[in-house]
Order: structure tokens, then C-alpha cells, then sequence
């Protein structure tokens, strides 16, 4: 099986980008070459949401590739987020703790459901961490 990558709703503040088939070392390179211009125009304190729906398997090249974009995105005071994870996949989080389990989510609407709490906090004047 191959992989693609799709973008949606790309702007300096969130973008998703949602990921096909398998994310190996025969695939990781096109999975980077797809999220670097995405990643370029990511603003700072931007998210990025990785829709793992599609996601079929993933090995520890794919792993790599995802703790760069998190890295790079810590770095910018932004975040990474997964949504959608196929069992399989999250199994593999889990087990490896590549991801806390706290930036997984079963959904978008679990993540929206999460980013509309944090938002209110921060507006009630409460600490702006989970």
C-alpha cells in the first residue's frame, strides 16, 4: 500500500493535515516533503492536526517524522495534535509513548470539545495548561 498526504484549512494559526496508508521507511520521505511547506507557513503558537483516520500502519520512520513536526512546532510555542487513530496505530503510540496520550484524540470533536475548554480557561483567567 501507498501513502498521500491531503491538506486542509491551512493558515498561519491551525492547519490538518490528514494521513494515507502507510507511513514506513519506504514512505516517510513523501510524508516530510508534503508537511515542510505546511510546516514553513505555521505561525507561531500555531497547531498542527495530524488526521490519522487513514492511517493504516505506521513504523518507527513514521514515528520519527511525527516527533520532528513536534519538536519543531514546541519550538514555535505551537502544538501537535493526532485525531482519529486507527487501533492499530494507537497501539503503537502506546506503547512506544512517541505521543503522550494526552495530544491523541479519539475525534475532531473530542479535539474541539478540548480546545474550547483551554480557550475558556484561558478567558476565565485560569492557568492556560490542561
Amino acid at each position: 500500500m501507498s501513502f498521500s498526504l491531503h491538506t486542509d484549512g491551512l493558515s498561519p494559526q491551525r492547519a490538518t493535515l490528514r494521513l494515507h496508508g502507510r507511513l514506513d521507511a519506504m514512505t516517510f520521505g513523501d510524508f516530510d516533503g508534503g508537511a515542510a511547506p505546511v510546516l514553513e507557513q505555521m505561525g507561531q503558537g500555531g497547531t498542527v492536526v495530524l488526521d490519522l483516520a487513514a492511517l493504516d500502519y505506521i513504523s518507527s520512520a513514521g514515528l520519527r517524522s511525527i516527533a520532528k513536526i513536534r519538536k519543531l512546532m514546541r519550538a514555535r510555542e505551537g502544538h501537535t495534535l493526532l485525531v482519529n487513530p486507527q487501533p492499530q496505530v494507537r497501539k503503537v503510540f502506546e506503547i512506544v509513548k512517541a505521543v503522550p496520550v494526552s495530544d491523541v484524540f479519539s475525534s475532531v470533536e473530542e479535539l474541539d470539545v478540548y480546545l474550547d475548554r483551554i480557550q475558556r480557561k484561558v478567558l476565565s483567567g485560569e492557568d492556560e495548561d490542561t
